[in-house]
């Protein structure tokens, strides 16, 4: 027989690039389809433990999709060649994990009730926690007993947090089970209210995620390892994609040519701000055009990924807008077609979308979106957000109805659309909140320009975390 590394039977070679890369897009749609499912489940009126606890399944799904995506994308930076202590193994495979591996986190679900004292567990619980199955289930008084002593504070200070103030809870502790091992729990619950606001009982999701805290060290050394190796190839990736972004963009900057005169003109301003952090840049856009028809069409929108992947996507993505646009084809059937191109490509993606088509001799706005943020439309010193017809993300759902909506504009109003990353948590003066805030700016705001600068101003800081656009229309008089 044959040695397994003879020239009849070569070694094994990690996966190409090309395999990699496919598993992230799988990955990712897997994500946007758990994501749209999630969304509808929220909201579902219903509060029962059966609904609460599928409520945080999908978001447990999430986590897990979201990790898997990280790591595969450290898989695709070059990591699969060396083993998790940063040493090259030397038949070029990478050692397996101790302790058996890193199976998939178990997860049980808990209910604790105030007003009756009862504990309910999940079957998986029991077995997280060491516990036969069918004994008594451990109390809220009496969970810190089997936590870690210095973790103690910490699960009471979320408890606590739960149930006085109404927060939800998300953080993790170290219990110690009755075969000696230490194991480290994520919780996620949140408190269920009575009638009169005060809370009634509290439900969470633990999941055991000792083996991937275990991980995170050995995967950090050799991410590091791998530092140098791939700086060269992500300055190059980002001069690449910062020249196809800029290929991509609109022939105008700033400010495009008035594109009507007389009654119900546009006056149009916009502004692509970068992520704070100088990594690779993402796939958002924005456009303006007048189209043969004599309306306008308006659009933002955003892809997921970075670098040249995100931007080529997004090339393809805003070619086939315009030309839909320029065919007439109305916003709403315009996102159907959009998401089925999106679905049938190479490479899938996600994304969002906003297509608006202004009509001047109307002052009607019609509308679509794609799990976007809405428009936001102020007038007279006061702005409001307008309700958004249904659309789930691009690429998430083959066949999926996208709605139209329409409304109408007067002189003087302003309206705003924008990407998902200008008003996300983490960025600075985030949500639609801080957008409103700029309502008596853009009442003394004599150009769609001016309105821009206060949004750059408000948004526009070094903390950003994520590349944004947005995009003013000011309807003149």
């Amino acid at each position: 027989m044959p040695s397994p590394l003879s020239a009849d039977r070569p070694a094994p070679q990690p996966p190409a690039y090309g395999a990699v890369d496919a598993l992230i897009q799988r990955t990712r749609r897997l994500r946007g389809d758990v994501d749209a499912v999630r969304r509808d489940v929220l909201l579902f009126d219903g509060d029962g433990a059966g609904q609460r606890r599928q409520r945080a399944l999908y978001e447990l799904a999430v986590q897990y999709l979201d990790g898997l995506d990280e790591n595969l994308g450290r898989l695709r930076a070059g990591l699969p060649d060396r083993d998790l202590g940063g040493r090259a193994a030397e038949d070029g495979t990478v050692p397996e994990a101790t302790d058996g591996g890193c199976p998939p986190s178990p997860a049980g679900s808990a209910e604790w009730n105030l007003l009756t004292d009862e504990c309910v567990w999940s079957d998986e619980l029991y077995e997280i926690f060491g516990r036969p199955p069918g004994s008594a289930p451990l109390s809220l008084d009496d969970l810190p007993s089997v936590l870690l002593p210095e973790d103690q504070p910490l699960l009471t200070a979320m408890v606590t947090g739960c149930l006085v103030d109404g927060r939800a809870i998300d953080g993790e502790f170290r219990i110690v089970r009755a075969d000696g091992r230490t194991r480290t729990l994520h919780m996620t619950g949140e408190p269920v209210l009575d009638t009169d606001g005060c809370a009634a009982s509290m439900w969470a999701v633990l999941r055991d995620v000792t083996e991937a805290r275990r991980a995170e060290p050995a995967v950090r050394r050799a991410g590091a390892a791998a530092v140098p190796r791939a700086e060269h190839g992500e300055r190059t990736e980002h001069r690449t994609a910062a020249e196809l972004q800029e290929s991509v963009r609109p022939p105008w900057r700033g400010s495009p040519p008035l594109l009507r005169r007389g009654p119900g003109a546009l006056d149009i301003a916009a502004h692509y701000l970068p992520s704070g952090s100088g990594g690779l840049i993402g796939g958002d856009w924005y456009d303006a055009m007048e189209l043969p028809d004599g309306r306008t069409l308006l659009t933002v929108g955003g892809l997921t990924g970075r670098g040249v992947p995100a931007t080529s996507a997004t090339a393809m993505t805003l070619g086939a807008l315009r030309g839909m646009a320029v065919a007439g084809i109305e916003p709403g059937a315009l996102m159907g077609h959009l998401n089925q191109v999106l679905e049938t490509s190479v490479q899938p993606v996600l994304g969002s979308a906003l297509c608006c088509r202004f009509d001047p001799t109307t002052s009607l706005l019609s509308w679509a979106q794609a799990g976007h943020p809405a428009p936001l439309v102020f007038r007279h010193g006061s702005g409001r957000l307008l309700p958004p017809p249904d659309g789930v993300l691009l690429g998430a759902a083959s066949h999926a109805p996208y709605e139209q909506d329409e409304v109408r504009l007067f002189p003087g109003d302003v309206l705003v659309l924008h990407t998902v990353g200008l008003t996300r948590p983490d960025a600075r003066g985030a949500g639609p909140e801080a957008l409103l805030a700029l309502a008596p700016r853009f009442a003394r705001a004599r150009t769609a320009q001016e309105c821009v600068r206060s949004v750059v101003e408000v948004f526009g800081g070094a903390e950003r975390q994520d590349d944004a656009c947005v995009l003013v229309a000011r309807i003149g008089a």
